[in-house]
């Protein structure tokens, strides 16, 4: 039997119906397609009609709605629809049940994936990287499909605002952001901030790659945190070799000529 609970789709399904508000907490982080039951995925596919053509989302509706598709019938008839009214007391827990539906729904999908990918194993004549491409490919719509973002109530975040402020606040002169190590651009930016999106820009061989690998060999070094890098105009053995110049504090061109003396060199006196 596959993962599935049935019991957290009839309460989801009972909340929406007994609370006209519910449906707005699990309207964008809930699919049809999450839910198990054919007949509570289509319920909730016609609720969610409902909801996007602002009509009321009751009993009489509903069932007017199912009539309307022909599916009233396949689903359990108004008798079913009034069970689930009482599959639970009180809507306040409608989040919840919301989360369990899509953790067995995505249980489900890596049973899926993981078949797939075992089929794929036997394609002995098909490109290895290629293989492992498509699987990390399945992998990650997996998660990517899991991780999509929720709606956050502007009550959280107020009370997360103030306590940051607060703590600022204790801590007059502390960067909020990660340190570059040049002082003047962490006095304006406050050091580099989570989330935002830095787009440094100059005419060419004005030394952009140069100020931005130095960045992340300040930061590597000094702030011990770990800089992903991503070039389309240099090999990671050029970049490679700006970075050990820059931290050993010797010339780029003597590197590359073979001109470094022994004490330019590690390990040599």
């Amino acid at each position: 039997m596959p993962p599935q609970n049935l019991e957290a789709e009839q309460s989801v399904l009972g909340s929406l119906l007994i609370d006209k508000d519910a449906i707005t907490k699990i309207a964008d982080v809930l699919t049809p397609q999450e839910f198990y039951k054919d007949g509570h995925r289509i319920i909730y596919e016609c609720m969610l009609e409902l909801y996007g053509a602002k009509e009321p989302i009751d009993l009489l509706s509903l069932a007017s709605k199912l009539d309307e598709k022909k599916q009233l019938e396949n689903t359990g008839g108004r008798s079913y629809l009034i069970n689930l009214t009482n599959a639970v007391p009180t809507s306040a827990n409608v989040a919840h049940y919301a989360k369990i539906i899509r953790k067995k729904a995505i249980l489900r999908k890596l049973i899926t994936t993981a078949a797939e990918i075992h089929e794929m194993g036997y394609h002995e004549d098909d490109e290895v990287d290629r293989l492992l491409d498509e699987a990390e490919s399945k992998l990650f719509k997996i998660s990517e499909w899991f991780l999509k973002p929720e709606f956050s109530s502007i009550k959280s975040l107020l009370s997360e605002a103030f306590d940051r402020i607060d703590e600022l606040h204790k801590e007059k002169g502390k960067l909020r952001g990660l340190r570059t190590h040049y002082r003047d651009l962490d006095r304006k930016l406050a050091g580099l901030q989570k989330s935002d999106l830095i787009i440094l820009a100059a005419r060419p061989s004005m030394g952009k790659t140069s100020f931005a690998l130095d960045i992340a060999r300040q930061v590597a070094a000094k702030e011990k945190i770990g800089v992903g890098i991503f070039s389309l105009e240099m090999s990671k053995d050029q970049l490679v070799d700006r970075m050990l110049c820059a931290q050993a504090g010797v010339s780029l061109w003597k590197l590359r000529t073979g001109n470094l003396s022994d004490r330019e060199i590690p390990g040599q006196e």
